[in-house]
């Protein structure tokens, strides 16, 4: 029996997934592992016994990723599930921001008790038109999950379609319309387009991104939407352009306390992932990359070790063992194995930085408990499970 803690309410969608061999609990401390969404990790003593995290979500700022694979807890995330629900309200900042929308609906609000409303509406109406899509350049910064289906509507829009990510997948790629123009400059982009749209993760690398000397590059009234992390955009300098007039608008689904009263500035309140689809997309993805590792070891969508799948553990025993990528690793565990009169069915070792996994499938035996102490005393060993 394994069990489950939930920091935040998780769909039932998800939990219904888990099979009799699961208990979703209250006790973190009895906790196998851990379902979680937006609830901070940073500050909270987990048990030495739990053995992994599944954020229902894309972004993992809030989970201290390096700290758990120091202790073998492997951090999970879900790419894409939840990246049609930000695809639409990308369209719909886009719509917000190129038509008067709001403009026009606060109009009609104000005068709604007038009797000769129809007659007025002609008249005004000229003062909330605005620019069809079509036709329109739009760069695309980070072509991942999201990024990809924003970029594929947008050219069916009509739109001119810019997309910038050194580091695209293979998988992107392949699901990128062969209308999507892929520049290798960013400043390119930058100079090309009217409106511009962020899908990249939040790091030290990609912080205020978009700042003074980025906005400079751009075209006199660009449009700049952000509906992936608040910290990719320095609100200061989106502020200046705003008043100086070389950003026509700002769209951001993170709204603070600097930049949600700003004139031409369209704050949505962190909607991009709050669908009940996308939450239950979230859900189901998680718990069932919970269940594999937890029943068979394979890793599927880790932020902090590689992705490593056997596929079923059939055999006679599966050894998962965590360490650190450091050489003659897989050389010491399989001397231990072979010494204690064990034969290696299937093995798979793969690496991500500083860490690595590795899976041994044994042919006709479990390991005894004084040949998994072995393993554990290898120098970089930090976790052994027999399966």
């Amino acid at each position: 029996m394994y069990t489950v803690k939930c920091l935040n309410p998780i769909a039932d969608k998800g939990l219904d997934l888990f099979t009799e061999d699961f208990k979703v609990i209250d006790d973190l401390d009895a906790a196998d592992a851990v379902l979680v969404r937006s609830a901070s990790m940073h500050e909270l003593e987990v048990p030495e016994s739990l053995l992994a995290v599944a954020r229902a979500g894309a972004g993992v700022n809030n989970i201290p990723l390096d700290e758990y694979a120091k202790k073998g807890i492997v951090a999970f995330n879900t790419p894409g599930a939840n990246a049609n629900g930000v695809k639409e309200l990308v369209v719909a900042g886009l719509l917000l921001a190129s038509r008067d929308i709001i403009g026009g609906y606060n109009w009609v609000k104000e005068n709604a008790s007038e009797e000769n409303l129809a007659k007025l509406v002609e008249k005004q109406k000229k003062q909330y038109a605005g620019n069809e899509l079509k036709g329109k350049s739009i760069g695309v910064i980070g072509l991942g999950a999201i990024g990809v289906l924003v970029a594929n509507i947008c050219n069916r829009l009509g739109m001119k379609v810019y997309g910038y990510d050194p580091y695209v997948s293979v998988r992107s790629a392949w699901s990128l319309s062969r209308m999507v123009k892929h520049i290798a400059s960013i400043d390119e982009l930058f100079e090309t387009c009217d409106y511009i749209t962020i899908h990249v993760p939040y790091m030290d690398s990609t912080k205020e991104m978009i700042n003074k000397e980025a906005i400079d590059k751009m075209k006199d009234g660009v449009t700049i939407l952000n509906f992936a992390r608040g910290e990719l955009v320095e609100n200061q300098a989106v502020i200046e352009g705003l008043e100086s007039g070389k950003v026509k608008h700002y769209v951001t689904d993170f709204p603070s306390a600097e930049i949600a009263g700003v004139d031409k500035v369209i704050t949505i309140p962190h909607l991009g992932a709050s669908t009940e689809e996308s939450e239950e997309n979230c859900a189901e993805m998680a718990v069932d990359q919970l269940m594999n590792y937890l029943e068979n070891g394979n890793i599927v969508n880790s932020v902090n070790y590689p992705n490593c799948d056997l596929g079923e553990a059939n055999c006679a025993a599966r050894i998962t063992v965590h360490h650190k990528n450091l050489p003659n690793m897989i050389g010491q565990l399989t001397a231990i194995l072979a010494a204690d009169g064990h034969n290696i069915a299937n093995m798979l070792n793969k690496s991500k930085g500083e860490w690595a996994y590795s899976m041994f499938d044994m042919e006709k035996k479990a390991p005894t408990e004084e040949t998994v102490k072995k393993m554990e005393q290898i120098d970089g060993v930090v976790r052994v499970r027999v399966l």
